[in-house]
């Protein structure tokens, strides 16, 4: 089956983190009993671009593995600050669900950070252009998620009465 790179870059990821894989002629073999088609060449490069290190395993074999993936990798809180900050312009949340409006072209950053930051309660974001949908971990968590991302942010909560203002040294600011 012909499949992306990323999509095949990504199945390689899983399956090192799933076992211990010491050739790339195994990584060839176990990609091709999942259908997916790759030459020794592909996955070598793929390897390369993954940044997978060989690494000696109890008992002296070796095994490919990757380093920390970043979206395993916990963010400063202050860079999640700092990017919603910059980046958030509004923020509204329902039952499990959080929206965020960025600038065009800016929600992909804002999701990165959100995922990359730890904060309790996130279970996933999806990003367009200038839309972020954050999934709360609970059925009712959004509106607290919300207020939370609204306070790192900068921005009052939504009460309905008007658009979002920013907060800044406690006078508020039409935006």
């Amino acid at each position: 089956m012909r499949v992306t790179k990323h999509q095949r870059q990504h199945r390689i990821a899983k399956l090192l983190e799933t076992r211990a894989v010491g050739s790339q002629a195994q990584l060839v073999d176990l990609l091709a009993a999942e259908g997916i088609e790759a030459t020794q060449t592909t996955v070598s490069r793929d390897l390369e671009e993954l940044g997978a290190l060989k690494v000696r395993l109890p008992g002296g074999d070796g095994a490919y593995a990757l380093p920390e993936l970043p979206t395993q990798q916990i963010a400063p809180s202050d860079h999640l600050r700092r990017v919603l900050g910059e980046w958030a312009v509004e923020v509204t949340g329902s039952g499990n669900l959080v929206v965020i409006r960025t600038p065009p072209g800016c929600a992909h950053v804002v999701a990165s950070a959100l995922d990359r930051s730890g904060l309790e309660g996130i279970l996933g974001t999806v990003a367009g252009d200038d839309t972020v949908l954050v999934v709360a971990m609970t059925a009712r968590a959004g509106g607290e998620l919300a207020r939370r991302i609204s306070a790192l942010a900068g921005l009052r909560a939504d009460d309905g009465a008007g658009p979002p203002r920013r907060v800044a040294d406690d006078r508020t600011t039409k935006e």
